[in-house]
């Protein structure tokens, strides 16, 4: 969450004076939502030359992008096999291509000039709960080969080398990805979108949108705003007035934890500096401030307090870390994040002048970063690749029955996981055992003397050559043999005599 994570300042905790609509005001683009995507699209907007207004309905980063673990890599929440088999491999391969320019905007925003203490770290490790060395070895092919990624595959024996657990395999490292602190990045973002001149309104909810005509208007309890481009960029919290475009994301609440000072045990446990997260997207974590764990795992489609689930990390990174010990959280945080039915980010134009970015999933920091780049310059360039996203439609998340659903399903997901690890381990026990027991053996038969023997490397007996038939042998042939065999060939005189 965040590399000074206890010393939050007043403006990122939202204590400032903040800045409410209450005059009419005109705008090129109304950017509806002041999260990752909403203050993106307005920063590179803005830099290209257009008015931008954004319409905020509490503060900045006060959801799931002000209350993340700041983990930036390329790739989407829907992996990449599934991708390819829905769309095709030229298509994915251009939309993994934006997934790194997204990622590259963040990083090029990130620095220690534009956002103090932003504490950007490289590197980045997803580690499997089950051995699947074949499978990482395709995987690695095609992302080096087929999608111009740099990753590295990593053994067992190098996963557990840093990482003091038997629950996890086989990883694959990303070099080139890296992590910032999430909460300072969003308020980062927004103040370099008010320096390219960008206006952000706080505290200023849409009551209603007419986007019939060139000149769209937007409705809030104190002003009215006319602009040419809407962009929604609520995620699920759009309001009554986009309720339609709410209920095909199903609400997914993640929380995290970060752990009292560990002191010098901690990096003893877990030697890896960047962040850390499983292939079944149960776990995400990284060292911050030091030696504090900063930890990321439950996950409910219901909202709740996030001080309810302080046990539940405790007890998740008891688990997998039990040389650890007993642990304190110091702190929690969660945020609701809106997934959508295919798992694809909704990006592109819903009518004329009327935009909608959301549904980005886990995977925020450089989706969101990629849709305010790819929209902005749709509006201002006519750059078309937001069509790319057309396959993936909007599409009903099924309402209530579709959180209960989607509960019941991330349930069975962590108890599959789970279940499969289990298996995992043991079958390595097994083989473990099994070496040994067979070195014992052999280390019993060799006391004994009673194990396979083999002549030594240097002496090979010769096969001897096949026999001819008794009409063609020779009497050399016969002499020849008698010598082979150590006899000396009797003479004819000896013959005689007997």
């Amino acid at each position: 969450m965040s590399e000074t994570f206890t010393s939050v300042s007043q403006e990122e905790a939202g204590l400032r004076d903040r800045m409410r609509l209450s005059f009419d005001l005109d705008a090129d683009i109304c950017v509806i939502g002041a999260g990752l995507a909403g203050l993106s699209i307005a920063l590179e907007a803005a830099r290209l030359g257009a008015s931008v207004a954004v319409l905020e309905g509490r503060h900045i980063g006060w959801n799931a992008s002000g209350n993340q673990l700041g983990t930036v890599m390329p790739g989407f929440a829907l992996p990449l096999a599934d991708l390819i088999e829905r769309i095709g491999f030229e298509d994915a391969r251009e939309l993994w291509t934006l997934s790194k320019e997204g990622a590259e905007f963040v990083r090029a925003n990130a620095t220690e000039e534009n956002m103090p203490g932003i504490g950007l770290s490289d590197g980045v490790l997803e580690v499997s709960n089950v051995d699947t060395g074949d499978r990482l070895i395709s995987r690695l092919q095609m992302l080096n080969e087929d999608f111009d990624t740099e990753v590295e595959g990593w053994q067992a024996d190098r996963v557990r080398g840093l990482l003091k657990t038997d629950r996890y395999f086989h990883g694959v490292y990303y070099p080139k990805a890296f992590q910032v602190d999430g909460r300072k990045y969003v308020h980062g973002l927004a103040a370099l979108a008010r320096r390219a001149g960008a206006r952000i309104f706080e505290d200023t909810p849409v009551v209603s949108i007419d986007h019939s005509g060139i000149r769209k208007r937007i409705v809030t309890p104190s002003a009215r705003l006319r602009a040419t481009h809407i962009v929604l960029a609520g995620n699920i919290h759009l309001g009554a007035p986009l309720k339609r475009l709410s209920e095909t994301l199903l609400p997914v609440w993640r929380y995290a934890g970060v752990t009292a000072p560990l002191g010098e045990r901690l990096h003893e446990i877990i030697a890896f500096k960047g962040s850390v997260m499983d292939s079944d997207g149960v776990d995400h974590f990284r060292i911050v401030e030091g030696d504090r764990l900063m930890w990321e795992s439950p996950e409910t489609t219901w909202a709740a307090r996030p001080q309810r689930f302080a046990g539940a990390v405790k007890r998740r990174i008891r688990t997998i870390f039990p040389e650890l010990g007993n642990i304190e959280i110091a702190d929690m945080f969660g945020g609701a994040t809106g997934q959508t039915v295919h798992g694809m980010p909704q990006i592109g134009q819903l009518r004329k002048g009327l935009w909608v970015a959301s549904g980005f999933g886990r995977q925020g920091m450089n989706t969101s970063a990629m849709a305010g780049q790819m929209i902005a310059r749709s509006i201002l360039w006519g750059d078309e690749r937001w069509r790319l996203f057309s396959p993936f439609e909007l599409v009903w998340a099924g309402g209530a029955t579709g959180r209960v659903a989607g509960q019941l399903v991330g349930i069975w997901s962590r108890a599959s996981s789970a279940a499969a690890g289990s298996l995992a381990r043991y079958r390595e026990r097994a083989r473990v055992k099994d070496r040994e027991r067979e070195a014992r053996l052999a280390k019993a038969n060799r006391a004994a003397g009673t194990g396979p023997r083999r002549p030594p490397s240097a002496v090979r007996p010769r096969p001897a050559p096949p026999p001819k038939p008794a009409a063609q042998r020779t009497e050399q042939d016969t002499e020849q043999g008698n010598i082979e065999q150590g006899t000396e060939p009797a003479s004819h005189e000896a013959g005689i005599s007997r």
